[in-house]
């Protein structure tokens, strides 16, 4: 692919990303200015937000602490609230907000103007407003539903973990697919679940893959399907991608457990939504810890590290999501590229940054019209840095050495990068759709502001 035609269309995404920030800022300024005299309740301004943005997971049986179904619940955390998302701790989102790209399937961020509202509502002293204002109340099937919808297909496991004894480390296996299809099929959207409190509580994470053979002598040939680790949200697939599923599947799950003083009854459950029989997608998608650390991890007491990784792509390819892996003393993470140059200075663009929670797993699912393309030849650059000092809340002591292992206690530092491969032709064509979006909505910009 003509390194240069991506240089193009960089400039092109730069220029016009700046046109729509600043009509952004315009709307955002009028629609605050018309805002303002009006005097802002629970009943009609701030509901609406949590019902939105919160009551998925603060709600009775969600795994949020309280519940925010109703004033009377609200109304004595509307302090921290206030201070929960102003300072951007709530809803969990940790993308950095004024680097690369913002635009994703799954973005839980509260705008601006809906943090202001909140804000402006408690210095108000919280007012209830009028009832006949409520919205009809958000119903919930159970406290555990699928983020994905129902799905077509279903797995699960159980393993007890005693209450004490060292992290547990294994393999599981199940045929419950076996027999429930006839042929080929395709993984539209993808989801890893702890059934109940107790086993979020012992899960540290589980990585799912599926294996056409029974022959379980070689599982670095099975297909890797989805992770999961706390606060891990669903896989959502472009609609022209999927990830190859086949008949009579063994799916392994690979666990990492531990014990919490209790004996447990750990149960986890894989649900699949699949295209419809038949429909085979152009790409093909795929999914990967990628850009793991160039040297083990040396982080000494009291001070800050960094790592990098990298990965080389051989082929042209669509970059579909984002999600950093490290463990506690992790804070910050960043994915580059760093783009074929042809023999002259290589040119690098920062992709996506993020604020690094340990609690959060979030995986950033890029819109399709901005998800990263890649030239054959680009090398993906992550970078990693962590924070072994007494300001990081996640250190239990800053004074402790640590370095590489897979315990919680220890440290990581990996991208898990989903992706599809493209033809030349494929990339081209991509390339000039994305371009013909850019200019008319450049046109767009223009139109308005005359």
């Amino acid at each position: 692919m003509d390194a240069v035609n991506h240089r193009h269309f960089l400039a092109h995404r730069a220029v016009s990303s700046a046109l729509l920030g600043m009509a952004i800022a315009l709307v955002s300024t009028l629609t605050s200015a018309q805002s303002a005299d009006q005097n802002i309740t629970f009943t009609r301004d701030i509901m609406p937000i949590l019902q939105e943005n919160c009551q998925t997971c603060h709600r009775t049986q969600g795994i949020a602490p309280m519940s925010l179904m109703t004033y009377e619940e609200v109304r004595p955390w509307a302090p921290l609230i206030q201070y929960k998302v102003v300072n951007r701790e709530m809803p969990p989102w940790h993308i950095d907000r004024n680097i690369g790209i913002q635009q994703f399937k799954n973005d839980r961020a509260l705008s601006d103007e809906e943090v202001a509202t909140i804000s402006a509502w408690v210095n108000a002293g919280a007012p209830q407003g009028n009832l006949a204002d409520l919205p009809e109340r958000r119903q919930f099937t159970d406290a555990t539903e699928w983020t994905i919808g129902t799905p077509d297909l279903v797995v699960a496991w159980e393993y007890t973990v005693p209450a004490v004894g060292p992290d547990l480390f294994g393999e599981l296996y199940t045929r419950d697919l076996f027999g429930k299809m006839q042929n080929n099929r395709y993984i539209k959207a993808i989801e890893t679940r702890t059934v109940d409190d107790a086993s979020r509580r012992v899960l540290h994470h589980a990585l799912s893959y599926a294996s056409s053979t029974s022959d379980r002598s070689t599982p670095e040939e099975d297909q890797f399907l989805v992770e999961y680790a706390s606060g891990k949200s669903a896989e959502l697939y472009p609609d022209n991608s999927g990830v190859l599923l086949q008949p009579d599947t063994e799916i392994r799950l690979s666990y990492h457990l531990h014990p919490v003083g209790v004996e447990t009854n750990a149960k986890v459950e894989l649900g699949i939504v699949l295209y419809p029989e038949g429909v085979v997608p152009e790409y093909r998608r795929w999914s990967k810890q990628l850009a793991q650390r160039q040297s083990l991890i040396d982080i000494p007491g009291g001070e800050v590290v960094r790592t990098d990784g990298y990965v080389y792509f051989h082929t042209n390819a669509t970059i579909t999501a984002f999600q950093p892996h490290m463990h506690g003393l992790g804070s910050y993470q960043c994915l580059e590229l760093i783009y074929p140059s042809g023999g002259t200075t290589a040119q690098t663009e920062m992709i996506s940054c993020a604020h690094w929670d340990y609690n959060w797993h979030t995986i950033y699912n890029y819109e399709d019209d901005v998800a990263p393309l890649v030239p054959a030849g680009t090398v993906a650059h992550v970078i990693s840095y962590f924070d072994n000092t007494e300001t990081n809340p996640g250190n239990p002591d800053a004074r402790n050495w640590t370095g590489d292992g897979g315990r919680t206690i220890d440290e990581m530092s990996f991208s898990w990068l989903g992706w599809y491969s493209m033809t030349d032709e494929q990339y081209v064509a991509e390339l000039n759709r994305r371009k013909s979006l850019q200019l008319d909505g450049m046109g767009e910009i223009a139109s308005a502001n005359d």
